[in-house]
């Protein structure tokens, strides 16, 4: 490698939870250009639901999502009624849809929600939306926040699969991030879970946390190996204080540096590998067995805005509160802020703030960003034939492509015609971001004009 591996991931470089990214959605995309999206989806399409809660018990300091704070019990059964009315108002609009597969609660912090509006809920979406058998019914936890009864009343309304927020276990990071849940409270948490028969679960980690260390990492990867979850992601901690001001609450000086960040990330990633777990695209872990695993053997892993998923819908429509949805016609962005899409929803209008229609060289372009975040490999001239584009279309890419193969981190593999494959090697793959972003035809725009500003790549 001719370049220091610390100028690669010093790189800012979007996260491609999706293609085009969210900073390009523009408010051109309206509520009636939706509701004729809505309508173009047929039985054979089938869907995923997202349902936004922007709720917590309060703000951790990290915290990259869009929530607020709140203690009362009101704002939440007052939400959830709202969600309830736009559950309705979408379903109006996909009585011909195929069948829901994937359910995904997210926020903030969902189950903040009373029981009664959750069984209120899981009802209207059976009303609206014709539930497959087999559902994968999935929701976000915070550990500190789970009890027997919420356990019993998620496993009541068909939850399958949960995901716990644990982050770090050390008591010092905890702090420094303003989130302090002891080892004994996820391992509550996560007997909760099982004992009502919700045995499916994912913990959430992070790396470059304002005073990890090498000792720390390994200790709080060897403490989630105690608890066996399925699956494990971990995630490189985004300090973007110009984003999320609540981020200003961390010390600067206390975080890793670049080289630090690196060095955690490989302690966690290995002691997972020798652990048994194996590893799913750019930061998920799971075990052989699981569902995700599987589904990286067989090519179906997909990625969304939930990271990387064996959600294979067609269609996936967004409930809530700044919620992102992604239809065959393009993506749909919710309004976020509670009054007006309240206001939108009481009005019999759906609540869009802003979207984003789809190209054919976009959807060419997402299908290569995804094979490359998914399975660090693309055949280009199958899927260019595949949108009625040829290789040379997307060949604007090569040349930020050139540094990479330099250093070892891509390999170019050419055959007869214009037959190219891009080939992420075992080197390149923490900074597969930076392989995918060479394919990003509004990356150059976005940076040269400020519309977008992204974490680093690593």
């Amino acid at each position: 490698m001719t370049k220091d591996p610390l100028s690669y991931a010093l790189r800012n470089v979007p996260r491609y939870t999706s293609y085009p990214t969210a900073p390009h959605f523009h408010a051109g995309v309206t509520a009636e250009t939706y509701a004729d999206w809505l309508s173009t989806i047929t039985p054979d399409d089938t869907l995923s639901l997202y349902l936004h809660v922007p709720y917590c018990r309060e703000l951790c300091h990290y915290c990259g999502c869009h929530t607020k704070a709140t203690r009362q019990e009101a704002p939440l059964k007052t939400y959830a009624v709202t969600l309830g009315q736009e559950i309705g108002l979408v379903g109006k609009h996909l009585r011909n849809a195929g069948p829901v597969r994937h359910i995904h609660w997210g926020g903030g912090t969902p189950s903040m929600l009373p029981r009664q509006s959750f069984v209120e809920l899981s009802e209207l979406l059976k009303s609206h939306f014709d539930l497959a058998p087999d559902l994968e019914h999935a929701i976000e936890l915070d550990p500190r926040l789970v009890s027997a009864e919420l356990a019993e009343t998620l496993s009541a309304i068909g939850v399958n699969r949960a995901s716990l927020g644990v982050q770090d276990f050390d008591l010092n990071v905890q702090k420094a991030i303003g989130r302090v849940q002891p080892y004994e409270v996820v391992a509550r948490a996560t007997d909760y879970l099982r004992s009502a028969n919700l045995t499916a679960l994912n913990f959430d980690l992070m790396y470059g946390l304002p005073l990890q260390t090498p000792e720390t990492i390994l200790d709080t990867v060897e403490k989630t190996l105690s608890l066996a979850p399925g699956r494990i992601a971990l995630f490189g901690y985004a300090h973007m204080p110009w984003m999320r001001k609540h981020q200003r609450l961390i010390d600067e000086a206390t975080l890793p540096s670049a080289a630090e960040r690196l060095q955690l990330a490989d302690l966690a990633r290995s002691a997972l590998l020798e652990a048994g777990y194996v590893a799913i695209g750019l930061d998920h872990f799971a075990r052989p067995d699981d569902s995700m695993a599987i589904a990286l053997n067989d090519g179906s892993l997909k990625r969304n805005f939930q990271g990387y998923t064996t959600d294979q819908g067609e269609q996936l429509v967004g409930l809530g509160v700044s919620s992102i949805g992604k239809l065959s016609k393009g993506f749909i962005q919710n309004m976020p802020d509670v009054g007006n899409w309240r206001r939108s929803i009481l009005a019999g209008e759906l609540p869009v703030s802003k979207g984003l229609a789809l190209s054919v060289d976009d959807r060419l372009r997402g299908r290569i960003i995804e094979e490359l975040m998914t399975n660090y490999s693309c055949d280009l001239a199958p899927i260019c034939k595949a949108h009625g584009m040829a290789v040379q279309d997307v060949s604007d890419a090569f040349a930020a492509l050139d540094g990479l193969v330099e250093d070892g981190l891509v390999q170019l593999e050419c055959g007869a015609g214009d037959e190219v494959k891009v080939q992420v090697t075992e080197a390149g793959r923490p900074y597969v971001r930076l392989v995918a972003a060479a394919f990003d035809a509004y990356l150059v725009e976005s940076q040269a004009t400020g519309k977008a500003r992204h974490s680093t790549a690593v």
